[in-house]
């Protein structure tokens, strides 16, 4: 067992919890077993939810046993923390095909490896689809003072927007009583969760306290922002989702490697599992060598093979180089081609035939046919990483890669691509 308390401190990864000290001393004294949950809101989990995955490796990683929560049950509720309206209830059968998918990706994150921290999956729909709503309100309701349910940040917000429904008010309910179910079944200890979860947190240890009169322990993480305090997720509209159907690895490699120097020490330390002295030594490199990005080149490159692989994080870094001219285009496969063309200034045609100064310009890499003819005078226009020297050039069935695509060039700098759909 390690101080892991004191590497999460480090990190930014405790927003808040229950007594510190006495959630410190628990885990040096031996194994505890925690849970996170992840509800199946959509197809795919994203960044904000990576936050807790990778919390609770580096506290699988210091010995002890994660249980990874899919809400089966919880999902088709909908939790209404950091919502300022209802949710749309999503049918039984979409809820069901979520957890699937989600399920296959909290997998990918803790190990499951037969040992004494072997991780546990499961659904809270399994104790909660059986329970009656007599039984629920008798044995679980009869423990939550209506007035402490009031008092609860997100119930609170809620009623001052407009109100919110007995469904959406229940869910700090069933949230607490699956860690009381966890606690009952293998011995759960701590819940960790986002910060905009912590009303139901601390639920769950105040339901336990009352039904059993042990005491369990609440870790909050923070959330997660760019440094003007917006919020990196989907209530953003600009998810960043761990699915490649979702957002391609290429996409995600380069959301990464375009974070501001101000970001990246902050997520290296909580996306990573690079070592303190490793972090604070790429903090030197960005002040003394900022033009390198070396640090968001780590970040990029660590957390696509995190999350996708090696493979696919070569693939990335392979193709960001070619279409700058330092690689070779034919080489990159059509998937990410695609992906990669997506990613800069692209336009689409229906056939050949357009010469390469309207085709820069209908890219957007230049204002006008005039300036991309004084481009290719200039010798700075590229077809797919060739000089263009004719000012009347026009691109054949040979330059096209992958039958479709074709990438133009300004300068070092300018890229744009053209997808011919015929």
């Amino acid at each position: 067992m390690t101080d892991i308390i004191g590497d999460l401190a480090w990190r930014g990864l405790i927003a808040v919890s229950t007594d510190q000290d006495e959630l410190r001393t628990s885990l040096g004294a031996g194994q505890v077993t925690f849970y996170g949950g992840f509800d199946p809101t959509a197809a795919s989990l994203h960044i904000g939810n990576l936050v807790l995955l990778l919390t609770m490796r580096r506290l699988q990683l210091a010995g002890h046993r994660p249980i990874g929560l899919v809400g089966g049950a919880t999902g088709l509720i909908g939790d209404p923390s950091g919502k300022s309206a209802e949710r749309v209830l999503n049918p039984p059968e979409v809820v069901a095909g979520w957890v699937k998918h989600i399920g296959d990706q909290v997998s990918r994150f803790l190990d499951f490896e037969p040992g004494p921290a072997a991780a546990l999956l499961v659904s809270n729909l399994d104790w909660t689809e059986g329970l009656s709503a007599l039984a629920f309100l008798r044995d679980i309701g009869k423990h939550f003072p209506v007035n402490q349910m009031l008092s609860r940040e997100t119930v609170r917000a809620r009623l001052e927007s407009g109100g919110i429904s007995y469904t959406e008010f229940s869910y700090q309910i069933l949230q607490a009583n699956d860690f009381l179910e966890l606690n009952r079944r293998y011995g759960c200890t701590l819940q960790i969760g986002g910060s905009d979860q912590w009303g139901n947190l601390v639920s769950g240890v105040d339901l336990i306290r009352r039904v059993t009169g042990e005491s369990v322990h609440a870790l909050a993480t923070p959330l997660i922002t760019r440094p003007d305090g917006t919020k990196y997720g989907k209530s953003e509209g600009d998810a960043i989702w761990l699915s490649p159907e979702l957002m391609s690895p290429y996409a995600f490699h380069q959301f990464w490697l375009n974070r501001s120097d101000a970001e990246v020490p902050g997520l290296l330390k909580v996306f990573t599992f690079r070592a303190r002295a490793e972090i604070e030594a790429l903090e030197r490199e960005i002040a003394e060598r900022p033009a390198a990005r070396t640090a968001q080149r780590v970040l990029a490159d660590d957390l696509t093979t995190l999350v996708h692989g090696a493979d696919e994080t070569a693939r990335a870094t392979a193709a960001a180089r070619a279409l700058f001219g330092q690689g070779e285009l034919r080489d990159i496969d059509e998937a990410t081609l695609a992906a990669a063309i997506a990613e800069v200034p692209h336009a689409t045609v229906g056939r050949l035939g357009p010469p390469v100064t309207d085709l820069m310009a209908l890219a957007g890499i230049v204002p006008s046919q005039s300036a991309a003819r004084r481009a290719i005078d200039g010798g700075g226009a590229y077809l797919n990483n060739a000089k263009v020297t004719d000012i009347d050039a026009v691109p054949g069935e040979c330059d096209l890669l992958r039958g479709r695509f074709l990438v133009l060039r300004r300068g070092k700098r300018f890229v744009g691509g053209i997808e011919v759909t015929r």
